[in-house]
């Protein structure tokens, strides 16, 4: 089961209504753990923007399962993509549910002179 990044509205200052607020946090309660970060670290800093269990296993230092375990939770949370590919599935990020969860966390004035640029 695949959640939704919210639909953040642009207006600076609107509040987010519960619906959204509800599966926004969802999706920080999958970036809440230190492993998880990580990943999305690793995968978003590879030169391809993409990696494996198999890539992430040694620099985590995690057991293959406990890899896959995360990153099943940042996939159904929308923040990661699967493609498998044979045997092997590749991971890498969703750029518009990050981009939806800085512009959430970015104060009203700050998007605005960020927007402007």
């Amino acid at each position: 089961m695949k959640t939704a990044t919210p639909a953040i509205s642009p207006l600076a200052g609107e509040p987010i209504d519960r619906a959204d607020a509800a599966k926004l946090a969802g999706v920080l309660k999958a970036l809440a753990d230190p492993a998880r970060l990580r990943l999305l670290s690793l995968i978003q800093s590879d030169p391809q923007g993409e990696a494996s269990v198999t890539d992430l296993t040694a620099p985590l230092g995690l057991s293959q399962p406990t890899v896959s375990h995360h990153l099943r939770i940042l996939t159904e949370a929308g923040l990661l993509e699967r493609d498998k590919r044979g045997v092997w599935a590749y991971y890498r990020l969703v750029p518009s549910a990050i981009a939806a969860i800085a512009d959430l966390l970015t104060p009203p004035r700050k998007r605005a002179t960020k927007k402007t640029r």
